[in-house]
């Protein structure tokens, strides 16, 4: 499984949970998207603290799901994968938040990811 098919069933995977509010089932996913969505689930409510802390004029839980979720994931690989190079993890998920949100979510989800990253950047 590539890293971006890991993502994008990590973000279904997510989704559905963060819709059903309850734990995700991920017992037929790859290890890649495995640890993905675990982690993310392990620590959202951190990784909402921080989302919410650079995303101005947005409450973390007012956000279009979908977005959140790819924002979640996101920083996430920002804070445990230092493997990736940061354009890329960016990159990815803007290219989700065109492909499974609106238009506008591209932009968006750069915005705020580029002042997280740059916030990594400086500790």
């Amino acid at each position: 499984m590539k890293p971006g098919d890991a993502r994008e069933t990590a973000l279904r995977t997510l989704y559905e949970a963060d819709q059903r509010r309850s734990p995700p089932d991920s017992a037929d996913l790859e290890a890649r998207a495995i640890q993905l969505v675990s982690g993310v689930w392990d620590e959202r409510h951190q990784l909402d603290a921080a989302i919410g802390a650079v995303s101005s004029g947005w409450r973390v839980e007012r956000m279009p799901p979908i977005d959140r979720n790819i924002l979640r994931i996101a920083l996430w690989e920002l804070e445990h994968r230092t493997e990736t190079p940061v354009a890329v993890i960016i990159s990815e998920a803007v290219r989700l938040a065109k492909v499974y949100s609106t238009e506008r979510s591209g932009g968006f989800v750069n915005g705020v990811l580029a002042k997280l990253a740059a916030d990594r950047t400086k500790r």
